[in-house]
């Protein structure tokens, strides 16, 4: 498909994107700690390196490049061999988002330093603060996917799953397994302090029980 705007401009609004984005992920965090009990969520990715950091005492910056990295030789392994355009390309992507989400953290935390919510109209403006950081996530998403330079391996690894799980579907594999695997790749969000698997299995049980025939459930 061909280009509707010029590669300069392209640049422009993928810079954009990146900015917007990690700033939406990075406010869902702070807000996401600020709430207790904790209710609010991030971005599954962003939770899990986040989580990680804390365990590993490490930044965020170096822990996002850490499981970038590892998700690039994953894709690599999928996809069955080793790109280099594909690979500097997610690394394009991959370090100055990492690194911004450091600078937006270290803003959010060290010098501005919200203060923990204890009233209710503290707790309400952190859960539109957080609302408003998934917002920038998705408008972010929107953006860079449609000017398509280039993609954070994460985002890279959810299309090469998807083709993975077509794929899949066109071998025979049964309804249920699919619908379970699609639920686990498209839960796009969950609470900092649990697993993916705990927020996607309710969807995927709703949504096998629509595919199963009425008297599945019978004693006879």
């Amino acid at each position: 498909m061909p280009r509707t705007i010029s590669m300069p401009v392209s640049i422009v609004y993928f810079i954009i994107s990146i900015i917007i984005n990690s700033l939406g992920n990075v406010l869902t965090l702070v807000t996401s700690a600020k709430v207790f009990p904790h209710f609010l969520g991030s971005a599954y990715w962003t939770a899990a390196e986040t989580n990680l950091s804390i365990a590993i005492h490490w930044d965020l910056f170096w822990t996002f490049v850490l499981v970038g990295i590892i998700i690039i030789i994953l894709n690599a392994i999928l996809i069955g061999k080793w790109d280099w355009g594909r690979a500097v390309g997610n690394l394009i992507f991959m370090i100055p988002f990492s690194w911004l989400v450091q600078v937006f953290y270290d803003l959010f935390t060290q010098i501005i330093r919200l203060p923990d919510a204890h009233t209710p109209l503290l707790i309400m403006v952190y859960v539109l603060v957080n609302f408003m950081g998934v917002a920038l996530i998705g408008i972010a998403i929107s953006i860079y996917q449609r000017v398509n330079l280039v993609l954070h391996p994460n985002d890279d690894l959810m299309q090469i799953s998807i083709s993975r799980v077509t794929l899949l579907k066109q071998c025979g594999l049964p309804t249920f397994l699919l619908r379970l695997l699609k639920s686990l790749l498209f839960s796009s969000l969950i609470r900092s302090n649990t697993t993916g698997l705990g927020r996607s299995l309710p969807s995927y049980f709703r949504e096998v029980s629509r595919e199963l025939p009425i008297d599945w459930f019978s004693q006879d």
